[in-house]
C-alpha cells in the first residue's frame, strides 16, 4: 500500500514536479520566455518539487519556506537528482534573502495564498514586488474557497474529516467543535480555521492585485485540477466559459485558479 503523500514527501515532491512540468511551464512560458540565465524564485516552495523542472530546464532556481524540514527535504531532494536549488527558510517580508544575485524573473506562488490571514495578505502582495524584476511575472495557483474541498481539510489525520466536502463552510464555531469531536490535533485546527478565515477567492485575489498595483495578464480556472492528475489519475479540464463568469458559480466549481501577473 502507497504511503500518503502527506507523509510520504519524497512522493508528493514528484507528483508537485509532475504537474508543473506538463501544465507549468508551457502555460508561463506564453508570457515570459526563460531558460538557461533565468532566475525562478517560489515563495512557498515546501519541498522544491514545483520548481524541479524550472531548473532542468536551465534555470537557476530558489525556494523560499517557513518550514525548516521542508527545507530540509528540497535541499536533499534536489542534491539526491544532482541538481542545483538554493533553499532558504526565512520569511520574505521580514528579512531581505536571496536578492545577492538581484530579482527574479518568474516567481511562483502556488497553494500559499490562501494560507495567508486576511489581515496580512495585502503586505505579502507587496512584498513580493521587491523581488520581482520590472519585467518579471508572478504565477498564483490557489483553489476557490467554496470549492468541495477548499478548505484543505484532506489534510486532517480522521478519514471522515478528510474525505467529508465543503464541512469547511460550517459556522466557524460548529467547524471548530467538529475537528475536535473527530480528535484532529489542535495546531491542525488552527491550520484549518486560518485556511477558513483567508477565505480565498478569484474576486479577493483580484482585488488584492489591484490595491498592490498589478495587472492581470490572465485567468485559467479548472473544474479539474492538474494536480488530480498526478493525485487521482483525473484528467484535467478548464471550467467553462460560462460558469467561469458567474462568481456564484465559479467559486463553487474551481479546484484550482491560475493567475498570471505583472506590474503595472
Amino acid at each position: 500500500m502507497k504511503r500518503s503523500r502527506y507523509i510520504d514527501r519524497e512522493r508528493y515532491f514528484l507528483e508537485l514536479a509532475e504537474t508543473s512540468e506538463e501544465f507549468y511551464l508551457d502555460y508561463i512560458r506564453k508570457f515570459k520566455d526563460f531558460g538557461s540565465g533565468s532566475r525562478v524564485l517560489e515563495v512557498g516552495c515546501g519541498e522544491g518539487g514545483n520548481l524541479l523542472p524550472f531548473a532542468k530546464s536551465g534555470c537557476s532556481v530558489a525556494g523560499l519556506d517557513l518550514a525548516p524540514n521542508k527545507i530540509e527535504n528540497a535541499r536533499r531532494f534536489f542534491r539526491d537528482r544532482n541538481t542545483d536549488g538554493e533553499f532558504v527558510c526565512a520569511d520574505f517580508l521580514k528579512e531581505p534573502v536571496l536578492l545577492d544575485k538581484g530579482r527574479f524573473d518568474i516567481i511562483l506562488v502556488h497553494d500559499v495564498v490562501e494560507h495567508i490571514e486576511p489581515e496580512s495578505k495585502l503586505a505579502f502582495f507587496q512584498g513580493l514586488r521587491r523581488y520581482l524584476k520590472p519585467d518579471g511575472i508572478v504565477f498564483f495557483g490557489f483553489p476557490a474557497w467554496q470549492m468541495p474541498f477548499g478548505g484543505h481539510q484532506q489534510i486532517c489525520r480522521s478519514k471522515i474529516c478528510s474525505k467529508m466536502p465543503f464541512m469547511h463552510l460550517l459556522p466557524a464555531c460548529v467547524y471548530k467543535a467538529y475537528l475536535r469531536v473527530f480528535r484532529e490535533e489542535p495546531y491542525r485546527i488552527e491550520e484549518l480555521l486560518s485556511i477558513k478565515r483567508s477565505g480565498m477567492t478569484p474576486e479577493k485575489f483580484e482585488s488584492l492585485c489591484s490595491q498592490s498595483g498589478y495587472r492581470i495578464l490572465d485567468r485559467k480556472l479548472w473544474l479539474v485540477s492538474p494536480h488530480y492528475k498526478a493525485k487521482f489519475n483525473l484528467r484535467p479540464r478548464q471550467l467553462g466559459r460560462f460558469f467561469s463568469s458567474i462568481p456564484c458559480l465559479r467559486n463553487f466549481m474551481s479546484t484550482s485558479c491560475f493567475y498570471v501577473i505583472s506590474l503595472k
